[in-house]
């Protein structure tokens, strides 16, 4: 009788044992990171609290700012990986486009991203977290000698993890990984990404307890008869969620046209000027989660909380331009609840809006801000939900952010991580290493590869397609074999050529007006 039993394969076993090994590790790391973060931030609100009773404190803020710009100016010149948030290095790094070293990443970050986020400046540690993980996750794995994919399997792993452990969002941080930085949902990403993001929240839940990050408390839904308003605040995020795209682009810009500092320590400005700001509203600094929170409670006036929004997108994006470690993650969502809660605020003033939803449409934006900034709206969904702690929002959540992603998506708006990897790979690419490397790239629903054949196409120049992956079973191709839709095609190439190899694929296996080359013989 033939045997239908499969042999056990180990594989999937060792990737949960490396995954758990690297969530631990990281849980760990980035809990102490925001931990001290924490701890940085009230103290530096407490001396400005002295300042008003003797001005000479704001003497010492001064000195110390331009202690804190030298040293993580420092960092950043010896290290240019470390620059801002680190999220579009860690993309970059699983494309194939540039390498780092791993240790020097993950110490520098560490305490750079320490000083200029507790410092006071409006920047995020979410986006650090993930890089301090993705540096774990590459260290891990280069103790261990894992090379190619398994080395791209672990730091993915590690940059769930940092971010689990920064946000208590495991899921929303295993999908953000998939959607928004390697761009692939192989079986094998999402179950070491999702096991490193587990263990690591457990880990960082054991620091902090089990309450949400951002337990905003509600006491209605919202109507059906108020739907109406979740479209109209879609556009407003999507329109100045663009707004915010063009100017973060262009402060790196700005910051050059500065010639009386050398460029690493442009971190001089910002921390300078923020310290009007710390004296009159010492309660706006920081990444903004604190702030968020005490919105329902405090109910500041429209004028207030304008000017809160006006002074907080103007000061994360300096932070952030002037290159020091520290992200836009959390300021993003700061920035969205912010708009929620002035959009209620004006409606109720002339009786179109009861002040008991101002809780609901600062969730709601939190996440539509996002969704179209990130251009990742399953994520912010996800994000929010969890951060918050209520399934309750999953329907405007959905609405919001979709109206929003469209509104970006229509005013050319490219996700903004990788809009800054594309303007950082010139100065952080190292020299290839001319090893060997494997791509996978998923098949889309209307790509024009579906149904055809794999020699009607032209494949890249020195790329060879290796295996096609179909859910649990995966098969050697040769030229006659189908291509359908949910395949994985797995390719190998020169790891130099990795990133041209990665585009063209990509562009083949999503990109519905491909010819094949059938089509194009036949024209």
């Amino acid at each position: 009788m033939q045997n239908h039993l499969k042999t056990w394969d180990p594989t999937r076993l060792k990737i949960i044992g490396n995954a758990l090994i690297i969530g631990i590790i990281i849980g760990f790391i980035v809990s102490m990171f925001r931990f001290t973060i924490e701890k940085s931030l009230t103290g530096v609100k407490s001396i400005y609290g002295l300042a008003h009773q003797n001005s000479w404190w704001l003497v010492a803020i001064a000195i110390g700012g331009l202690i804190i710009a030298l040293i993580a100016g420092w960092m950043v010149k010896t290290t240019p990986a470390i620059s801002g948030s680190g999220i579009p290095q860690v993309e970059g790094q699983l494309a194939g486009e540039y390498s780092a070293k791993w240790w020097s990443v993950l110490w520098k970050k560490f305490i750079g991203g320490i000083l200029a986020i507790g410092s006071g400046l409006m920047l995020g540690r979410e986006g650090p977290s993930i890089q301090l993980g993705a540096s774990v996750g590459q260290g891990y794995a280069s103790i261990m000698g894992h090379r190619g994919t398994d080395q791209r399997v672990s730091i993915a792993g590690g940059a769930a993890a940092g971010l689990s452990a920064a946000f208590n969002a495991p899921i929303a941080s295993t999908l953000f990984v998939l959607e928004e930085i390697y761009h692939n949902f192989s079986p094998v990403v999402w179950l070491s990404a999702l096991t490193s993001a587990v263990s690591a929240n457990f880990i960082s839940l054991n620091f902090f307890g089990l309450k949400p990050v951002l337990a905003i408390k509600y006491a209605h839904a919202l109507p059906l008869s108020l739907y109406g308003h979740l479209i109209i605040i879609g556009v407003i995020l999507g329109i100045l969620g663009r707004l915010y795209q063009i100017v973060l682009l262009k402060s790196s810009v700005w910051y050059q046209k500065i010639k009386f500092l050398p460029h690493w320590l442009n971190g001089i400005i910002p921390l300078l000027l923020i310290i009007p700001i710390g004296y009159y509203l010492p309660s706006t600094l920081g990444g903004g989660n604190h702030l968020i929170t005490s919105l329902t409670s405090i109910s500041p006036s429209l004028i207030a909380l304008m000017a809160i929004l006006v002074v907080r997108f103007v000061f994360s994006i300096m932070a952030y331009g002037s290159g020091l470690p520290g992200g836009i993650f959390l300021p993003i969502l700061t920035l969205g609840a912010l708009i929620g809660a002035v959009y209620v605020m004006a409606l109720h003033q002339i009786g179109l809006m009861p002040l008991v939803f101002l809780p609901n449409f600062i969730i709601y934006a939190m996440a539509g801000y996002f969704a179209g900034i990130g251009k990742a709206p399953f994520t912010a969904i996800l994000l929010i939900t969890e951060m918050v702690g209520s399934l309750s929002h999953l329907m405007p959540l959905a609405v919001v952010s979709l109206i929003a992603y469209l509104t970006v998506d229509l005013l050319h708006g490219a996700p903004i991580y990788e809009s800054l990897l594309h303007r950082l790979v010139p100065e952080l690419l190292e020299q290839p290493s001319g090893k060997q490397d494997r791509i996978e790239v998923p098949v889309l629903e209307g790509s024009s590869l579906v149904d055809h054949a794999v020699r009607e196409f032209s494949w890249p120049a020195n790329s060879l397609l290796i295996s096609i992956r179909h859910g649990e079973n995966e098969i050697i191709p040769n030229g006659d074999s189908i291509i359908k839709v949910g395949d994985t095609l797995i390719v190998t190439t020169q790891h130099d050529n990795r990133a041209f190899v990665r585009h063209q694929l990509s562009e083949m296996a999503q990109n519905i007006s491909y010819k094949t080359n059938k089509k194009m013989e036949s024209q």
